[in-house]
């Protein structure tokens, strides 16, 4: 049986054909599916570009071939294309194979989502980000800002209820505010999945306080969500009162310029570098290893790849309150979204005492062990297998010829 999944992110394809991701999720993470299915069908938008920096992911490979989605960027590009997207997303349901959505449903997998629905075919979801928090005053700037979030969240419960199988990149967080249908296969699997490599031997351990701190941040600088711009004004603010800091921002994107303005503003610019795209693996390990703090002050969040890497190198950290970073940090290692203030005093706090920066070091290392490739990928498997078991099933009753009706009746409607 095949595969077909729907991704709300955009893609670059450059001229030799090549197709290329921003983030962690590339061939790796499709390989995966590769493990349960024979192939896997992409659907996604895609931009054409002459060249991409090589910080960037590699997509496609053995057994994926792609669906190109007509590329548009927000609602209003949206409207304009609306009818190319959706003659192509009908095309995307193919009788007898499976098909996973990754949430939240906006753009493609929402509107691939409702042709789903209307054809009664079994399909599965993998929750990977909350569009209320993402939406959440503060983390987004968009006009339309509140309808959205709440459009958005009212359809992600939608699209969840009815599906067949679900997985969840936290354990409780995201399952609460979506949960599945009572009858659903539901499983809380991290993305993140960490190879031997991401572990460092030991813990972190802390004594010299002689020299300057060294915290680090690893993010898009794309939306405002990982909130950078609170941690600049947080650590302005601590050198101001005195502590002795050096902040590493590592991710790039269009906020740079504008964040670059206010580490200037406030006179921080000798202890801020902005390192911009590392690539995944050994690179960013190295930073990990010569910083003493991470943080990751997000005004939203799934659950953070870049904070459990780490975690995994046996390094501190200092996140908020949102999205799955309660399940990796102790209440005292965490400050509300938002608040510079609170921010800063936690650094002052943690900084000061190598004691507590050894347990928080301790306590990490060990809890990142959760997210281990191994352990990870035999829930993964479960919940692929589910699904195709599910989709077997909707088969075998005879269920392709209603398909077929429903969209042949679909079709005279439109």
């Amino acid at each position: 049986m095949n595969v077909t999944v729907a991704l709300n992110e955009r893609l670059s394809c450059t001229p030799d054909g090549k197709l290329w991701s921003e983030s962690s999720f590339g061939y790796a993470s499709l390989k995966r599916y590769l493990e349960v299915f024979e192939r896997v069908r992409l659907v996604a938008r895609v931009c054409d570009v002459g060249t991409v920096d090589g910080e960037r992911q590699r997509v496609d490979g053995p057994g994926v071939e792609l669906l190109k989605v007509p590329y548009f960027v927000g609602p209003a590009q949206y409207l304009a294309k609306a009818a190319r997207v959706k003659r192509v997303l009908k095309s995307a349901v193919k009788p007898g194979s499976a098909v996973i959505l990754r949430m939240p449903a906006w753009h493609t997998t929402g509107i691939l989502a409702e042709r789903l629905q209307q054809l009664r075919y079994p399909y599965a979801i993998e929750v990977c980000g909350d569009p209320y928090d993402r939406l959440a005053p503060g983390a987004s700037h968009h006009p339309l800002r509140p309808l959205l979030r709440w459009w958005l969240t009212r359809r992600t419960r939608q699209v969840c209820r009815a599906a067949e199988a679900a997985l969840y990149v936290t354990d409780k967080a995201l399952q609460r505010r979506y949960p599945a249908g009572p009858s659903a296969f539901s499983v809380g699997c991290s993305d993140v999945a960490l190879p031997e490599a991401a572990f460092s031997d030991t813990p972190r351990k802390f004594v010299d306080q002689s020299k300057p701190r060294q915290l680090v941040f690893v993010g898009s600088l794309s939306q405002p969500y990982k909130a950078p711009d609170v941690l600049i004004q947080a650590v302005a603010q601590s050198i101001r009162a005195g502590q002795r800091l050096q902040l590493q921002l590592i991710g790039d994107g269009t906020l740079r310029p504008a964040l670059e303005q206010l580490a200037a503003r406030l006179g921080v610019t000798d202890e801020v570098t902005f390192v911009g795209q590392l690539k995944a693996g050994e690179r960013i390990r190295e930073a990990l290893d010569g910083a003493d703090l991470f943080v990751l002050p997000s005004r939203q969040e799934g659950l953070p790849r870049a904070m459990v890497e780490a975690m995994a190198r046996g390094l501190p950290c200092v996140g908020s309150t949102v999205g799955g970073i309660p399940e990796l940090l102790n209440a005292e290692d965490m400050v509300p979204p938002g608040d510079v203030t609170a921010l800063s005093n936690k650094l002052a706090e943690v900084l000061a005492d190598p004691a507590r920066m050894n347990r928080m070091a301790d306590r990490n290392w060990k809890r990142a062990s959760n997210y281990r490739q191994q352990l990870l990928d035999e829930r993964r498997a479960g919940f692929y297998q589910a699904i195709r078991e599910r989709t077997d099933a909707f088969m075998a009753q005879g269920r392709a010829s209603e398909f077929a009706g429903r969209a042949t009746n679909l079709e005279k409607a439109a």
